[in-house]
């Protein structure tokens, strides 16, 4: 994605089931799970840099002894800093009792994360700000270890002020007004009730109060917590928690919107939001990797039962479309596939855009995230000119020679690396105009290879949100090589409504398909449609989320999908450049041919899963009409 955009956080869950004694055995150390813990998070490192934190929880610790120990950091290279604080007190020992780091027993007494349960998070924030309370994991502490909960999560919930005002009428005051904040309370609230509950229940059975400690770690109905919890939650989420004694969890939204996969057998559990860092963590095959079902908890009792149970009633599938377009790292078989298709399914509009002249067109992609779908478009080109080069080979007839069939077989693509990104430049330079300067010399260009003012050359993105960068950088940057025409092409739709599920994609006007269609409507005389959708959306403003319906399709609905591309390449092209300008989005019909499981598509269609979608898209462009600048939940 040219346009740089934060995503989704990142979460990992280990349990081990066997004692430290076993991995010090089998592996060689009882950081068996640690080492796992970090592989796993820094393989996920793409979902959020702008904090990182880890917990890990010593089941069936004495009295008197910390069982849980929590590092969290929101430096520059979070993960690494994490890992230099849960690793100094091991090198410590290692540097003057090193034959102690051999014995778990020891580690577990002494030592911090020598324990059974790890949680990690990577976080990129969405909601509240960057200081460090903001970090995973978040914890709710008490002295009774069934009472204690640690939550980590990927997800964005849209009825924040509703769950507050529940909480508040349940007598609470929660500390903050985030949906981090709000989770942990919801949830704590009904771990609280499912703790009295059974305390009530063993009491009037007669057992005293320190028997009754255990009889509620073993009971502790952790679905029916979860259940509880989260029949008010309208959103995207995987949530990862862990509760003091030893019972952890993980849920998925009913929806499916937030990804969640898990492996285990007799030794281990992993979750984490991708199938492949498990994959390469475990070393397991991608069929051994189940996807947590939406509406569903996988969870892990103390003693190591795992079940997968049913919490919210699942809802059609609109699992998010974007996860496989660019966010999820393409080392996953399905999301290969399915990159290499989007860019295939192009192959008949850019032919039809350059005239089938593939002899004076050079292909390549910006940037690298796009590169599975430039696959993809080239394999439909070579498709293309296959059956050219069939027709021409039959047409020789009897007067087939070597010369001319080596002639026709060498038909093929001109497939380039055009631009290539330099290291990341800082613009310290404060003007505007200085700092722009800067941005265009972020990617370099390989000269010599276009023909000047004769070849176009067709550049493929993953995705195109504001535009900016192709406005500023690397339309002027292509230019230098004086090709006749650029074509800029998305493998995603035009992206036209905010997402409320954790993309940092929540404003309107940051949208170029948006502003493309506002312009259009002025242009043409039609400001009268804004002005009816504006008060559309403000009579529904203070409506109940489930009544409100999304106005804002409206501000698209005059116009064809050719005729906001087309004023969108109008508004990006720069002034300064000489080359003609193009630009080419995937249609939404071919996004579900590509990618058929996945069909969260409310950012392109505006067909958002949950009723808070709509009264978010409602209150972003009430923002944008009425000036103010910022997030619409």
């Amino acid at each position: 994605m040219s346009d740089q955009v934060k995503h989704e956080c990142g979460i990992v869950l280990i349990r081990l089931l066997k004692p430290l004694e076993y991995y010090q055995e089998k592996y060689g150390t009882w950081m068996y799970g640690l080492n796992k813990l970090y592989l796993l998070m820094e393989k996920q490192h793409n979902r959020g840099q702008d904090g990182a934190g880890a917990v890990n929880l010593k089941i069936d610790q004495a009295a008197g002894k910390q069982y849980f120990h929590r590092v969290r950091s929101n430096k520059t290279n979070p993960i690494k800093d994490v890992f230099k604080h849960v690793h100094a007190p091991i090198e410590q020992v290692a540097e003057n009792h090193p034959e102690r780091l051999n014995n778990p027993q020891w580690a577990k007494e002494n030592l911090p994360f020598a324990g059974e349960l790890y949680l990690g998070h990577l976080r990129y924030g969405t909601f509240g700000n960057s200081s460090i309370e903001y970090v995973h994991p978040v914890m709710r502490e008490n002295n009774w270890k069934s009472r204690n909960l640690v939550l980590a999560g990927n997800f964005n919930l849209t009825n924040v002020d509703e769950i507050f005002n529940a909480l508040v009428e349940l007598g609470q005051h929660p500390k903050d007004y985030t949906d981090t904040v709000t989770i942990l309370e919801n949830v704590g609230h009904f771990l609280d009730e499912e703790n009295q509950n059974k305390f009530r229940q063993f009491k009037n059975e007669g057992y005293s109060n320190r028997d009754i400690s255990s009889l509620i770690e073993r009971d502790l109905d952790v679905r029916k917590i979860l259940e509880r919890s989260s029949r008010r939650w309208d959103g995207g989420y995987a949530i990862a928690g862990l509760i003091g004694h030893g019972d952890a969890f993980v849920m998925r939204d009913p929806w499916g919107i937030r990804p969640a996969y898990y492996y285990h057998d007799d030794e281990i559990v992993v979750v984490a939001s991708e199938r492949p860092v498990i994959q390469t963590a475990i070393n397991v095959r991608s069929v051994q990797v189940q996807d947590l079902k939406p509406g569903h908890a996988l969870i892990i009792k103390k003693d190591g039962r795992v079940t997968e149970e049913l919490v919210q009633v699942p809802q059609q599938r609109h699992s998010c479309s974007f996860e496989r377009i660019y966010f999820s790292r393409g080392s996953d078989r399905n999301i290969y596939q399915e990159r290499k298709a989007l860019g295939r399914l192009l192959t008949p509009i850019i032919l039809e855009r350059i005239n089938y002249d593939i002899a004076n067109t050079v292909f390549s992609y910006i940037p690298n995230t796009a590169e599975t779908a430039f696959f993809g478009l080239v394999n439909g080109i070579r498709k293309h000119l296959n059956k050219i080069k069939i027709e021409k080979i039959k047409a020789l007839g009897c007067n087939i020679t070597d010369e001319e069939v080596e002639r026709i077989l060498e038909l093929e693509p001109r497939v380039e690396k055009i631009a290539i990104k330099d290291v990341k430049m800082r613009t310290f330079i404060t003007s505007d105009q200085s700092r722009d300067d800067l941005v265009a010399h972020v990617y370099d260009v390989t000269y010599g290879i276009v023909k000047n003012q004769e070849d176009t050359l067709v550049i493929i993105d993953d995705s195109i949100v504001r535009g900016t960068t192709l406005k500023r950088s690397i339309l002027k940057i292509l230019d230098r090589l004086h090709p006749k025409k650029i074509i800029i092409v998305s493998s995603a739709p035009q992206i036209r409504y905010p997402d409320c599920y954790g993309i940092d994609m929540a404003k309107l006007k940051d949208f170029c398909a948006f502003t493309a269609a506002i312009e259009l409507l002025k242009e043409r005389g039609m400001e009268n449609v804004i002005q009816d959708v504006y008060q559309k959306c403000k009579e529904q403003q203070y409506l109940p989320k489930e009544e409100i319906v999304n106005y804002v399709k409206e501000i698209y609905r005059p116009f064809t999908d050719e005729e906001i591309s087309g004023k969108i390449a109008q508004m990006l092209r720069p002034k300064d450049i000489d080359a003609e300008v193009e630009i080419i989005f995937q249609t939404v019909e071919n996004l579900h041919e590509a990618c058929p499981n996945d069909t969260g598509d409310w950012y392109f269609t505006g067909n958002y899963p949950t009723p808070g979608g709509n009264k978010v898209v409602n209150t972003s462009f009430i923002n944008f009409m009425e000036g103010i600048n910022q997030r619409a939940y």
